[in-house]
């Protein structure tokens, strides 16, 4: 018989000891091990009181951006919504109106986008798809909530508050 690498070992068919069959030295092991983690330092977190450090790419509240004069970014494209294999976001495109240049940058805006927190599964490529840079993963966490409607974030709760316009005196 032929093996395809040298990893290969045959089976033992030979009978237990008596040691083996009583498990004894694997149960102290065991307790060993336990032992020894009963002394390390804890990984919890206490996480009201102290805020856990995450790594760099950590992606996590989904952020809406605006440009630098305060308009939304968004063009209601509808790829983040395509590119999203959980189908969690779901938006509707509006036609901008006359006066509101200052609002919306393109003549095509997001009348309404939803993204359901937990049908999201946080993988970013919403905000790889997107052209504009309008949709991103930022750094916080999503806070937890006992009520399902809690974690279906509208566009008013997602976008960037618009920047104050400082008064010249």
């Amino acid at each position: 018989m032929e093996f395809l690498t040298d990893k290969a070992q045959p089976v033992n068919r030979k009978p237990m000891t008596f040691w083996e069959r009583i498990y004894l030295i694997n149960i102290f092991i065991g307790m060993w091990i336990t032992l020894k983690h009963f002394f390390k330092k804890k990984v919890t977190v206490r996480y009201p009181e102290v805020e856990r450090q995450f790594s760099e790419n950590y992606r996590g509240m989904h952020i809406l951006n605006r440009d630098e004069e305060g308009r939304e970014n968004c063009t209601a494209c509808g790829l983040c919504a395509l590119a999203c294999p959980a189908e969690a976001i779901t938006m509707e495109a509006a036609e901008r109106l006359p006066g509101e240049e200052h609002l919306y940058r393109e003549e095509k805006y997001a009348a309404r986008y939803e993204i359901n927190m937990l049908r999201c599964i946080f993988c970013g490529l919403c905000e790889e798809a997107c052209p504009k840079d309008a949709v991103y993963l930022s750094q916080s966490v999503v806070p937890a909530s006992y009520k399902r409607k809690n974690f279906i974030y509208t566009k008013e709760d997602l976008l960037i508050p618009f920047p104050k316009k400082e008064t010249k005196e």
